[in-house]
């Protein structure tokens, strides 16, 4: 009973009155045209025509929008969609909704007009006057008792326009809905947006953790040296690589905002010199050998490498300080291989699976390969291996 009165006093219960009530008004006028004959069923041919129009599904799925489920507005996934008809099937789901509107529209219209003058006649009767024409029932029985019926048809009437509101929007749900294309394109949409944002995650956690690793290692060496020569050089590197992860961030920053405007070239292996050179200026004896042309690796792979090489570079200057690497990049006719070997001593702890280690698997499987990381000869190594052929 609640929920009764509640809807009673619901704004939507009378905008999906109204829209209910919009096709008798053009009926009403079409009737004032031509008020008998054949004529006057021609109304009920107009669906077979109109729903077949690609943009008269825009137009009911706005109106049915607005004034069916207003409280969807503001809602992400609205139930009803408002962009026209792009197949047979929503041709022909068109045309059923029009005409089963126009059914929903004359049960209004009969209710809301009959169930008033239903009451009107039982009035009519209960006071000694003859009921109107339309009056169904022969006039027996005492005339209070159609007094006391009088009220119902009243308390009728909402009752039937909320049951023939929630119809009509259940009806429009199906009907004016996405369809199974359209539902499996935003299901698309929406996957493509999470794995979108996981990837500025992986971004923002590769580029700006190697930068404050290196700010902290190099700000630390720089005070334990004494060296003013070297304090220099380390504060040069700091600024350097605030500056580099400053333009990360407003990369990232700018897809976030979905400004629209074009982004900035995210690093590739080709300039994996930078990475080597930064890990150096920080104080590891960096050892690289790379092979084979890094211009030919194609951009999906490159750039995922590179964050893969910082991810691993960062990783051994955050958890063993500046200790000899050795990195080995080489790139093969069907794959791209990257080693990352140091050494371990014994006051430090060896790498747990972090975020920094998962990213980097992430990485790898994304593009089919592989990325393993553990003990290696007294050391740590990370090894990974992706594919070029199919990328290709």
């Amino acid at each position: 009973m609640s929920r009764f009165i509640r809807l009673l006093f619901r704004s939507v219960t009378y905008t999906r009155w109204l829209h209910l009530c919009i096709p008798v008004l053009a009926y009403a006028v079409w009737l004032f045209t031509f008020p008998s004959g054949p004529m006057v069923l021609v109304p009920f041919l107009f669906p077979l025509l109109l729903g077949l129009v690609p943009s008269v599904r825009t137009a009911e799925g706005l109106q049915a929008r607005h004034m069916l489920v207003r409280e969807e507005r503001d809602a992400p996934h609205p139930s009803i969609t408002v962009g026209p008809a792009a197949s047979w099937t929503d041709r022909l789901r068109t045309v059923l909704w029009l005409e089963t509107r126009a059914v929903l529209a004359v049960a209004t219209a009969f209710a809301t007009v009959r169930l008033p003058l239903l009451t009107v006649d039982l009035l009519r009767v209960a006071g000694g006057s003859a009921p109107g024409e339309d009056f169904l029932s022969p006039v027996t029985g005492p005339r209070w008792l159609y007094g006391a019926l009088a009220p119902l048809p009243l308390l009728a009437l909402p009752v039937v326009i909320m049951g023939l509101g929630g119809l009509v929007t259940a009806v429009a749900r199906r009907l004016l809905g996405p369809s199974a294309a359209e539902r499996l394109a935003a299901l698309e949409a929406r996957t493509e947006l999470l794995l979108e944002h996981n990837r500025i995650a992986r971004e923002l956690h590769d580029s700006i953790g190697h930068a404050l690793t290196i700010v902290v290692v190099q700000a630390g060496a720089a005070r334990a040296a004494g060296d003013g020569e070297f304090t220099a050089r380390a504060i040069a590197a700091i600024e350097e690589t605030g500056r580099a992860a400053m333009d990360d961030l407003e990369r990232v920053l700018t897809v976030l905002r979905a400004s629209g405007g074009r982004n900035g070239p995210r690093p590739t292996l080709a300039e994996a010199d930078r990475l080597l050179e930064s890990a150096r200026a920080s104080g590891a004896q960096v050892d690289a050998a790379i092979s084979g042309a890094l211009d030919t690796v194609p951009g999906p792979v490159s750039r995922e490498g590179y964050r893969i090489l910082q991810e691993a570079l960062t990783n051994v200057l955050r958890h063993c300080g500046p200790v000899p690497v050795q990195v080995n990049v080489t790139v093969m006719d069907r794959s791209l291989k990257m080693e990352v070997t140091n050494p371990l001593s014994a006051t430090v702890s060896r790498p747990r699976g972090g975020s920094g280690l998962r990213g980097i698997r992430e990485r790898a499987a994304l593009l089919g390969g592989e990325a393993r990381s553990g003990p290696h000869e007294e050391g740590w190594r990370v090894h990974v291996q992706l594919p070029l052929d199919g990328i290709r």
